[in-house]
């Protein structure tokens, strides 16, 4: 089953191109750790796009929970002098929405074409 799925930062634009390589790296280790697949991966500065092959026994909403705290708390820790000036009350990465989109009958080229073509942050 294919999964398209959104993250996005609280209230901020502030992932940058080092960043978003690094979220990669961390979505494509924690998927093959769920025993899943990023098919597709791209961000702008305020949100990540994955596209994610993930079995069916796979909750999606507890795959993102577990992607959304990993990301956080390694970003937060590499990258915690650039976030610094992000943070508001709290040193939060992640908000608490993200979206999950079931894309089993899309044509996967059509969707990794429009993850492809999103915006990534300088």
């Amino acid at each position: 089953m294919c999964q398209g799925c959104g993250a996005y930062p609280e209230w901020r634009p502030c992932i940058t191109q080092p960043m978003l390589s690094r979220l990669e790296a961390i979505a494509r280790a924690t998927t093959e750790k769920w025993e899943g697949e990023v098919l597709e991966f791209n961000g702008e500065p305020d949100h990540l796009h994955l596209l994610l092959e993930l079995t069916p026994r796979t909750a999606p909403s507890a795959f993102v929970n577990n992607l959304k705290t990993v990301t956080s708390r390694l970003i937060r820790k590499e990258f915690g002098e650039h976030l610094q000036q992000y943070y508001w009350r709290k040193p939060v990465f992640w908000s608490r929405s993200y979206c999950i989109i079931t894309v089993g009958g899309a044509p996967l080229s059509v969707l990794k074409q429009y993850i492809e073509q999103q915006e990534a942050p300088e």
